[in-house]
């Protein structure tokens, strides 16, 4: 299993932030991380990993997620293609939809069929990049993109690498099934569950595989996962609640009642979004108080930081082959060590077993 690292917010790199990011990559890289995944929050995706990709020369970096439908497709086939080139082939391109009112409330974008739209948006990334690494001709017709203008002078050097691979955040089964269609990766939204993903997610995911002959042998599954750890009692108290409350919060999500649903907890997501809805002051602890340890433990890997590696092994080690620590409080670095090289460890040797097995 590979083990990733998320990029910290903006307000938390200080004022020189091109140094601190820098020295965030290089920590990363020597820690033994995988990858570095940057969001899309309060700023551009991109930009802060053009720092660590100076820094670093083995660290993947990956966006999770940036929003495609605030973009056009060439415009973001460029960015993605130029950060490509820059790191040395090491982009991992994770894209997801947003929500209707961002999209075109926030951003001033079109809004439609969005499952449909991202798989053209995928395939369009794909004919651009084909264009450019090949000198192919572009002529891409679809219902929601057309383009099929490129000339010499505005073409850009090839990726001796190839294009980067697309990651998709997916939660329901339309856009998970285009994950398997045409991206070479998934980005489970982090309310999920072993038994949602078992049970629900991988089958839709291979569906979409099927459509192009693929098996999840060739495919990615990146998750990041809900836990709670600590050294002491205190720590881990304080680390409970933050996970119980980020559960309310996404609990109270109509869009993720899904999960809910599959373990007969669909009532506790209508109670959580009433509440949020209240104008109560204590909504938001009156909101984490309905989750019980049942739901606690089944949403996050609750475990001492040195069972945390084999516990998250136990559950997802068979389901996705990249995993990063989401823990919604503050800790220090050293907190997930134990558990990285844990899953580093079992990584490797399982790799070592499938080229065996293969020779």
């Amino acid at each position: 299993m590979h083990v990733d690292v998320k990029l910290p917010k903006p307000d938390a790199l200080g004022p020189d932030r091109l140094t601190a990011l820098a020295e965030v990559g290089t920590t990363a890289e020597q820690r033994g991380f995988s990858g570095l995944w940057s969001a899309e929050s309060t700023g551009d995706p991109f930009l802060p990993l053009v720092a660590v990709a100076g820094a670093t020369e083995r660290l993947e970096l990956g966006t999770a997620i940036t929003v495609a439908f605030a973009r056009n497709p060439m415009q973001l086939a460029y960015t993605a293609h130029d950060l490509h080139l820059l790191s040395g082939g090491r982009l991992l391109l994770g894209l997801g939809s947003q929500v209707r009112p961002h999209i075109e409330r926030r951003y001033g974008m079109l809004w439609s069929r969005p499952a449909a739209r991202m798989r053209e948006f995928v395939e369009v990334l794909r004919a651009i990049w084909e264009a450019w690494n090949t000198g192919s001709k572009l002529d891409f017709r679809g219902d929601f993109y057309s383009h099929t203008l490129m000339t010499p002078f505005f073409s850009p050097e090839p990726s001796p690498s190839g294009p980067p691979k697309v990651y998709l955040a997916a939660v329901g089964d339309k856009m998970t099934e285009v994950a398997g269609a045409v991206c070479d990766g998934l980005l489970p939204h982090p309310f999920t569950t072993e038994r949602y993903l078992r049970e629900y997610t991988l089958p839709t995911l291979q569906r979409g595989l099927d459509q192009r002959g693929r098996t999840l042998d060739t495919f990615s599954v990146s998750l990041s996962g809900l836990v709670v750890t600590g050294r002491t009692e205190e720590e881990m108290a304080a680390a409970r609640r933050a996970a119980i409350e980020q559960i309310a919060f996404y609990g109270s999500t109509p869009a993720y009642y899904s999960v809910l649903a599959l373990h007969g907890w669909e009532d506790l997501g209508h109670e959580l979004t009433a509440l949020s809805k209240s104008d109560t002051e204590d909504r938001w602890s009156r909101m984490g108080s309905i989750i019980d340890d049942d739901v606690l433990n089944t949403f996050a890997v609750v475990a001492e930081p040195d069972r945390l590696g084999p516990a998250i092994e136990a559950r997802f080690g068979d389901l996705v082959d990249r995993f990063s620590f989401y823990a919604p409080y503050d800790h220090d670095h050293e907190l997930c060590s134990a558990a990285m090289e844990h899953l580093r460890r079992a990584g490797t040797a399982e790799r070592a077993a499938a080229g065996v097995r293969e020779h």
